[in-house]
């Protein structure tokens, strides 16, 4: 019970903290998109640093979920993170949440339902080898690499869509890397965990990662990039965790069919609330009192 209340209280933290990101993102000059600039800039914007405090809070909400659970389990429970910033979304906008909004809420609960139910995610596995390890976290930050590379490539909504995608494969490897740093302190006590290498990997990815998601707030409306930030980590981490972690799933037909369809579920729903007009940058103006707005740039 205290993963779950760990993890939906991070997916809580976090969905709240990426809402008021973007808000002060958007209002960053283009020109700064992918560059160190950009984060020099935002942390000028209270509602920004607000956003971060969120975010860090989640982070370590998820980072304590990950140390007693298994990151099969905790990902799909993060992923619930939209609801939470639709629910400030729609503050924000005013916007009721409608019969869309609400069959994006049951096919997100229902999904990682079906998915925990039917896969019941155990850490009984044994780790995976170097070469195995290796191989996995390779296959995930070169495809994050490679989205990065081609971003460039298209206008700024598409290219918000593949920096986020980017960011949520990094987290998703962030979240076994923290695992296994969790493992490490329980084990051999913080001198052991800080003589290993994952602990700073987790803070290198989480700030490429950062980075990432500034721009692709920065490019365009939340709707282009959370969806994919949200679908994508989960399972980046799941992939993770049954690659090298030792994580194991239920694998009967009827257990890997109701599995698939249930991170669809998840999927699907994170693609309708994302698309919800009360989302930032569906035709609505959103507004937070009392904190400063500037004009936008065009990107040079």
């Amino acid at each position: 019970m205290a993963v779950f209340i760990l993890a939906i209280g991070a997916a809580c933290c976090l969905g709240l903290g990426f809402v008021l990101q973007q808000h002060a993102a958007q209002r960053a000059p283009k020109s700064d998109l992918l560059h160190w600039r950009l984060l020099l800039h935002l942390a000028r914007m209270p509602d920004w640093l607000l956003g971060i405090a969120f975010m860090i809070a989640g982070q370590v909400l998820s980072a304590l979920a990950l140390g007693q659970g298994e990151v099969a389990l905790v990902e799909p429970l993060l992923a619930t993170n939209l609801v939470f910033a639709m629910a400030l979304a729609r503050v924000l906008t005013g916007t009721s949440l409608g019969r869309s909004g609400w069959m994006g809420v049951v096919l997100i609960a229902l999904g990682v339902a079906v998915f925990i139910a039917a896969g019941q995610p155990t850490g009984d596995g044994a780790r995976a080898g170097p070469l195995r390890f290796w191989l996995v976290v390779g296959v995930v930050a070169g495809l994050a690499l490679a989205l990065v590379a081609i971003a460039h490539r298209f206008d700024l909504f598409e290219e918000a869509t593949l920096l986020a995608l980017a960011a949520g494969l990094l987290y998703g490897l962030q979240d076994a890397l923290t695992r296994m740093s969790a493992d490490r302190l329980e084990d051999g006590g913080i001198g052991e965990a800080l003589r290993s290498w994952q602990p700073y990997a987790v803070i290198a990815i989480g700030v490429v990662g950062l980075l990432l998601v500034q721009s692709a707030f920065e490019a365009a409306p939340l709707r282009m990039s959370l969806p994919a930030l949200t679908a994508a980590q989960p399972l980046a981490g799941i992939a993770c965790a049954v690659g090298f972690l030792g994580d194991t799933l239920r694998v009967t037909p009827a257990a890997i069919t109701a599995q698939v369809l249930g991170l669809l579920s998840v999927v699907t729903g994170v693609v309708v609330l994302g698309r919800h007009p009360a989302m930032p940058g569906q035709g609505h103006h959103t507004h937070l009192p009392h904190l400063p707005t500037s004009n936008h740039r065009n990107r040079a």
